[in-house]
């Protein structure tokens, strides 16, 4: 974990009430795909965890969705504001474990799968990937998904590709993998741990420090509490009790 200032090189709409926010600055302390960031916003007391969606050398992006006052103020910063931000937070994803990787996405879950598939596909490994949204508006990131593996996208309500939710979609299909890779809401997760144990997932939650201080984000597991922010956010999927 690092605090380091991150520089705004672009915050733009991408989708509904979604966006993406490229910065510039010293990520070096990042080492695994499905690790956050806690960014210091101005006006609020508590840092803002996002998922750490792409990441270059002295460059991280960070897509998310406006879902309360903190993310609402976040779309108003302009390129070129300075954004102090800890960074290497968490525990990613361990990429060892697949040969025939899924990533399955739901709603703004799908952020840190992008990372993700970028490091699969530098190691050789072609990821199938199901996107998951409730319904045609909030489709974003297939095309960009497309370019690492073969994309399948839910909607809800049926309004674009497969009628359903990725778990459904999973379970009607015949997709050849050995582990999957998975974030999104935590009723899909749910679901998708008790029918498929071999896989990981990524867990959202509260935080208030974000590096295992407070305990404020525990879970219950198997092998007992566990907080997110600090044995999580990815977790076997065999583990978790949700």
């Amino acid at each position: 974990m690092k605090e380091v200032n991150l520089t705004i090189l672009e915050n733009k709409k991408v989708g509904l009430d979604t966006y993406l926010m490229r910065l510039s600055g010293d990520v070096s302390e990042i080492t695994r795909p499905g690790q956050f960031s806690e960014l210091k916003l101005d006006h609020y007391y508590l840092r803002r965890p996002l998922s750490n969606h792409d990441v270059k050398e002295n460059e991280i992006s960070f897509l998310y969705k406006v879902l309360g006052l903190g993310t609402r103020s976040l779309t108003s910063y302009p390129v070129g504001m300075v954004i102090p931000t800890l960074v290497g937070l968490g525990n990613g994803f361990d990429t060892s474990k697949a040969n025939r990787p899924l990533l399955i996405g739901g709603g703004i879950g799908i952020a840190p799968l992008y990372h993700l598939a970028k490091v699969l596909v530098k190691e050789g490994k072609k990821p199938l990937i199901i996107l998951g949204f409730k319904n045609k508006d909030e489709v974003i990131y297939e095309e960009e998904f497309a370019s690492f593996g073969k994309v399948y996208v839910t909607t809800d309500d049926g309004s674009y590709g497969y009628k359903g939710n990725p778990v459904s979609f999973l379970k009607e299909n015949q997709l050849d993998f050995d582990y999957y890779y998975a974030c999104g809401p935590q009723v899909m997760l749910k679901y998708l741990s008790l029918a498929y144990p071999n896989g990981e997932v990524s867990l959202e939650a509260r935080m208030g420090c974000g590096f295992g201080a407070c305990m404020g984000c525990s879970i219950e597991t198997t092998s007992g509490p566990k907080r997110v922010c600090k044995e999580g956010p990815v977790f076997l999927s065999s583990e978790v009790k949700l």
